[in-house]
């Protein structure tokens, strides 16, 4: 299972490139960022893979509904063409709150939506061309893109089963958060894996992003990751992982505790199906010193 990181997006570029360097130094698969209220993270990307060579750079994840399959295929193959292929393209639904509540898109039926956002999407990162006609979505090029590295690769930010499935049918994997290692390896690693083996692919990439903390204070490291991550548990699509984890707030599905602990957790994770672990380190500077240095180890092995 490879290492990998959450960076952190409320950053100036400086201090995301010297952020992301930090990870590279230190032997990290990958570094991803989110898509929130801040940068454009794809952009992001570009602009830091220019400073920062080797390590991978995915998104974690982009919502599809602000831009059209069409041109996020073009802004995500001129990223990847600027990072010589390191690019890693997740992308996700969003929230009923967010793209109907701050945008003013329509919500409905989003399975439907992502499954014909990707029948547009996919080819045009292959170097193919669109020609589909959706209920939702409609996406014709008149020829494939201009291609000048290979193809990106995208990662669905699926939970339900249907968003599995689709996932596993038509992308390269999905890229989680706020879902633990006992719904990873009972959910999520099977039912995607059936269906890219279905549908005659490989088996997918499965991403899992997670807090951990190496601390000596786990009850204050737990509570401090609960108020940073508030708002998780009360989003319907986290709540259902939540739900099935048998976890009733964001610290419960955390690796915290010694070095000791975190490992064993860590590599239950790898146990549960991940082929990644991309680490939100959450505590006071002592922890995060503590945390980041075990990952590193962790990332060598």
């Amino acid at each position: 299972m490879r290492i990998g990181a959450l960076f952190n997006v409320f950053q100036t570029i400086d201090e995301v490139t010297a952020e992301i360097q930090g990870y590279a130094d230190a032997g990290f698969a990958s570094a991803w960022g989110s898509q929130i209220f801040g940068h454009d993270t794809l952009t992001l990307l570009a602009l830091v893979g220019s400073r920062v060579p080797g390590i991978e750079l995915g998104t974690a994840v982009v919502p599809v509904h602000p831009r059209h399959p069409a041109m996020l295929a073009q802004q995500a193959t001129t990223v990847q063409e600027a990072l010589g292929g390191r690019l890693a393209l997740g992308i996700g639904l969003s929230h009923k709150i967010v793209v109907e509540g701050m945008w003013g898109y329509h919500f409905d039926k989003p399975g439907t939506y992502m499954r014909e956002y990707l029948s547009v999407l996919v080819p045009l990162l292959r170097g193919e061309p669109a020609n589909f006609h959706g209920e939702l979505i409609t996406g014709v090029s008149g020829g494939p893109l201009a291609h000048f590295t290979q193809p990106t690769p995208v990662y669905v930010a699926a939970l339900g089963p249907a968003m599995l499935k689709t996932a596993g049918e038509l992308a390269d994997g999905t890229v989680t958060w706020m879902t633990g290692t006992k719904t990873i390896g009972s959910h999520i690693a099977p039912k995607i894996t059936a269906a890219a083996s279905a549908a005659g692919r490989p088996d997918p990439r499965i991403v899992v992003g997670l807090p951990v903390c190496v601390t000596a204070d786990p009850a204050t490291a737990k509570e401090r990751i609960d108020t940073e991550l508030a708002i998780y548990p009360n989003l319907p699509s986290y709540r259902a992982m939540l739900d099935l984890e048998g976890a009733t707030t964001a610290s419960d599905l955390a690796f915290v505790g010694s070095t000791e602990e975190v490992t064993a957790e860590v590599d239950r994770l790898a146990d549960a199906g991940a082929t990644d672990f991309t680490a939100s380190v959450i505590g006071d500077a002592e922890e995060r010193d503590r945390t980041w240095n075990l990952l590193a180890e962790l990332a060598s092995r």
